[in-house]
């Protein structure tokens, strides 16, 4: 039987990747009580904006305002994703914490959504790396279509290796492996952290899940076991990827917490906070939070 880490580094994404992709615009104060809330939760890293044009995100214009608003928890790291030189500048008056720059593990992907290639999307982040480097920000990469595509299909892990071999070329600190279209399972997962964790440290490496067939836990469990020790979840179950047809929402923090906590994993969060956190932001959407484990510890609650 694999030997688990006795604990992991949860990282909220839901106030930037969970609602990135919403239509109706969500109010900055919104934003800032679901950040507020969930730092109170004890998160040690929340992806709280990105500056990132308003043309293709309208959803982030608001960006700046948040952070400026945000009561900043001593200790928590308040991430932002820059797609370019303008996005840093920004999110540098902005006092992000640590700067997110990405790149897909499918050539197709890159060739679609930003009309280069891999390497070339990953070159064009080398002055945002050194301007984060000369200003002490942390950096993370996050790789996307790591386990599938939706134009080419499956993705191998050579692939993912390359792109990792290039994002701690560039300096990155941290590494996410992202199932953007959420189509990995549990073999498939070991199989490409395994490889990752071949160019970069394990401990730096972060499974980033979506739960499109609804394998995401069972994805987090297999990376358990193969000893990654950071993950990425979004409250509620908010998300998904505007650029990736079918793709539906991250997995659930609520569902995370429970399968540690039920695990003997430490994560330093109260789910109670958590789950409290996505009842009031699934209200505010007008729907019902995605996250089984927040809606079961709601009904509980209401008897």
């Amino acid at each position: 039987m694999a030997i688990l880490p006795k604990q992991v580094k949860i990282v909220e994404v839901g106030p930037r990747d969970g609602l990135q992709n919403e239509k109706e615009s969500v109010p900055a104060a919104v934003k800032t009580e679901l950040v507020n809330r969930l730092s109170g939760a004890g998160f040690r890293n929340i992806e709280a904006a990105a500056f990132v044009s308003p043309k293709w995100v309208p959803q982030m214009a608001t960006s700046a305002d948040v952070m400026a608003a945000i009561d900043r928890r001593p200790g928590t790291i308040y991430s932002a994703l820059t797609p370019n030189m303008q996005g840093f500048d920004a999110a540098l008056a902005a006092r992000a914490d640590e700067v997110v720059i990405f790149g897909s593990a499918s050539e197709a992907f890159s060739q679609k959504n930003i009309n280069c290639s891999i390497a070339e999307s990953i070159a064009r982040f080398d002055s945002v790396a050194q301007a984060a480097k000369q200003h002490g920000l942390r950096l993370r990469g996050s790789i996307s279509c790591a386990f599938g595509c939706p134009y080419q299909g499956e993705v191998s892990p050579e692939s993912v290796a390359d792109v990792v071999r290039r994002m701690r070329d560039l300096g990155c600190d941290e590494i996410d492996i992202a199932d953007t279209i959420g189509v990995a399972t549990a073999r498939q997962t070991q199989t490409v952290m395994e490889r990752a964790a071949r160019e970069f440290s394990i401990d730096a490496l972060a499974g980033h899940f979506h739960d499109t067939y609804g394998q995401g836990l069972a994805n987090i469990y297999a990376s358990l076991e193969v000893g990654i020790s950071i993950y990425h979840s979004s409250v509620a179950g908010l998300g998904g990827c505007p650029y990736a047809k079918g793709a539906t929402g991250n997995i659930a923090t609520e569902d995370v917490l429970y399968m540690m906590e039920g695990l003997g994993i430490e994560t330093g969060i109260d789910l109670d906070i958590v789950a409290d956190a996505g009842q009031f932001i699934s209200q505010f959407l007008g729907r019902k939070s995605a996250s089984r484990a927040g809606n079961a510890l709601a009904a509980k609650r209401a008897g």
